[in-house]
Formats: C-alpha cells, structure tokens, sequence
C-alpha cells in the first residue's frame, strides 16, 4: 500500500545500498527506489566524491532516507554488514540490497520484498537477465563462479552467485559474518550465498534483468580483474575447504529436501 508521499514503511524489510563514489547514479538509485519500497538505508562506504554529503542532504528532506556514512572505504561486505548491524539493532528481519550504480532493477524491489514475505526462512535471490549492454568476459566468467558455488553447496539451487540485487534474512547473516573475518569486500554476495546455504536457508530464484551502464550514462565500476579474481580464488579455495568439513551435514540436508 501507499499513499500521496510514498509506500507506506515496512517494519520487518528494509532496503540496504552500499555505495562507493558512485557519482551522481547514487542518488538516482536512491529516489528511484524510495518510489517503490520504504525505509531505504544507504551505507556510504568511505566516499571521496561528495555523495555523502548530498545523500545527507537528501535524507532529511526525505524521512523515510537513512544514510550512515563511514569515515574510510571497507568493502562493500563491510558497508552492507554495518547497516544490517543497525537493521538488526532496529527490529528489521530482512534487508534487500542492491547497487547503487544504476545497474539493479528498482521496479522489482515490492516482487522480491513479497517473495520473502511469504517465504521468509530463505533468501530470494536475482538471477540476471543479461541485455547487450553486458560484457561478454564478465558474462562469461560468472558461470565459472556459479558452478563452484553450486558445487559447494552441493547444487541447493544459486541461481547466481553474483548478483547482489537479493533479499537476505539478516539474523543469520549478521551471526555468519561476525564469525569470521571474510567477506568484506567483492567477495560478499557469493560467499553470503554460499555460507547461508550452509546455515540451511534455501535459496529462491527470481529473474532480475541487469544493464551495464556506459560511463557516458553515468556508470561506475570499480572491479578490477586481477585484484578481485585474485580475491575470488581465495574464496573459492576457503569455501571448498569448508565444504569438505560440512560434506555429511549437507548431504544429509539435500537427502531430506527443501522445507516449505
């Protein structure tokens, strides 16, 4: 429901946005996805482009906006694991996050809020639908990350394991995380994935279409090949480790099935 000033808030789901210096997109994303859910947290990860600042602005224009800006740039595990930390703190149970460059499709935000709503033990993940804008080697290569993320969890159903437009339940994504000292940086969404199929919360798969923005329309990126294939190996070199420990858990978990 909504009414002349917007969706009416959630108690239970909130949306969480990690933004590093993503220029002007940021608070287009923003705007954009205050339009079709309520509250919106943005977690400011040690901008240097002034977003920070404006997004600060914005939010107490807009009360359902809450922006929380970190001094130094942590990774965007350690954005996303801050503002579930509060999320936690203030009652919400689960917490949609998405890019703040454009890329993730605000529209679906209410699909996959309702998705989890009525299935809230598990996590509704995206799974993209690629146009022509998106890279061929990028395209490519998640397939490779995908396949070691199903093997790892013994095929529970990742969908992707690298789109981060997805619903988390944020319990026991906070006690995974607090755990252990992973998952802060680009390595998040597939690692997150992959321990809560551990912790026993299914996935469910939603297409979710994906574009890749030219810079020219404002788009941001901040992969680098080496450094984070690098950091991906290692992850995946860790989970599998894992996985051989958990192997009789998890075979015995897909022996009994999924639960409703």
């Amino acid at each position: 429901m909504s009414d002349a000033h917007g969706p009416e808030p959630s108690t239970t789901h909130l949306v969480l946005i990690p933004t590093y210096n993503a220029g002007a997109k940021v608070l287009e994303t923003v705007r954009e996805a205050l339009q079709h859910w309520a509250p919106v947290w943005v977690v400011v990860d040690g901008s240097t482009d002034g977003t920070g600042a404006q997004l600060q602005t914005l939010a107490r224009e807009l009360p359902q906006l809450r922006v929380f800006v970190l001094e130094h740039n942590q990774g965007k595990g350690a954005a996303v694991l801050h503002g579930l930390q509060a999320a936690q703190a203030a009652g919400y149970t689960h917490a949609l996050t998405m890019d703040s460059d454009g890329q993730h499709p605000a529209h679906l935000i209410p699909a996959f809020m309702q998705a989890s709503q009525a299935q809230p033990r598990h996590m509704i993940l995206g799974k993209p639908v690629f146009d022509a804008s998106a890279p061929a080697l990028r395209v490519q290569g998640r397939k490779v990350s995908n396949a070691w993320a199903n093997l790892e969890t013994l095929w529970m159903g990742i969908g992707d394991s690298l789109y981060g437009f997805r619903v988390y339940p944020v319990a026991p994504l906070v006690e995974i995380m607090r755990g252990q000292r992973w998952m802060r940086r680009f390595d998040f969404d597939i690692e997150a994935a992959v321990r809560l199929c551990w912790r026993g919360v299914w996935p469910v798969n939603l297409d979710a279409p994906v574009k890749y923005l030219q810079a020219g329309e404002g788009g941001v990126s901040h992969f680098n090949y080496l450094r984070d294939n690098a950091l991906l190996t290692w992850m995946h070199t860790r989970l599998m480790c894992g996985f051989l420990v958990r192997l009789p858990l998890l075979l015995a978990r897909r022996l009994a099935g999924r639960p409703d």
